[in-house]
């Protein structure tokens, strides 16, 4: 299960993923492939993807990606889904990732 936001409201919720390292291509390159339709079918929606620049800090992130949920039960559903646990287990052996959930201002 995802960490739990500041309350159970319908506001939705980011899920923000870190490319910190990849360690093995072919396998996050299966992950990448496979994984916007499961997202999808739990109605998030990819916000950002790519390759930032870094304005004020010390972060210099490779790689970040954003998707967006309509609350955080549907991202809950996602996460912890049959459907997700052996592509999560994919990304995980693929490389190193930080990731963080929170919550919208509104919908």
């Amino acid at each position: 299960m995802l960490a739990s936001c500041t309350s159970n409201t319908s506001k939705p919720v980011y899920c923000l993923f870190e490319n910190v390292k990849i360690t093995d291509s072919v396998k996050f390159d299966t992950y990448e492939k496979s994984v916007s339709t499961i997202v999808e079918k739990f109605g998030g929606k990819y916000i950002v993807a790519g390759n930032p620049k870094t304005l004020e800090g010390q972060w210099k992130p490779q790689s970040l990606v954003m998707i967006k949920f309509p609350s955080l039960e549907q991202a809950n559903k996602w996460y912890d889904s049959d459907d997700y646990k052996t592509l999560k287990a994919l990304r995980h052996s693929s490389g190193v990732f930080n990731a963080v959930i929170m919550e919208g201002l509104g919908k």
